[in-house]
């Protein structure tokens, strides 16, 4: 499945007070940057990911996101920096625009 303009309007208009944000699609997903920082992700099936590891990645875990995992062709399970966006800041874009923020600044 690859995403609709839709999908990519609506993650634009989301995260569009992040100074230079720039969309990439990838993989039949998008990759959303702040400059050249990849920070999140839409996957095909339209789920928002934001990049996350250590005391942020834990934050979102217990604001309830689960860490993207994903399944190789041997059958070993792997997973990837990328945690969805919490239910919460999908119906509110306030809260997904800081947590955003906050992903980037954990990158930086």
């Amino acid at each position: 499945m690859s995403l609709s303009r839709a999908d990519i309007d609506f993650a634009s208009d989301l995260f569009s007070d992040i100074p230079d944000l720039s969309t990439r699609r990838m993989f039949g997903g998008l990759g959303i940057y702040c400059g050249d920082t990849i920070f999140g992700l839409m996957l095909s099936d339209g789920r928002l990911m934001l990049k996350a590891q250590g005391d942020f990645a834990q934050r979102l875990a217990g604001d309830g996101a689960e860490q993207w995992t994903y399944t190789r062709k041997n059958g070993a399970s792997a997973a990837m920096p990328y945690w969805t966006l919490p239910e919460a800041a999908m119906e509110d874009p306030e809260q997904a625009l800081a947590l955003a923020r906050d992903a980037i600044d954990a990158l930086r």
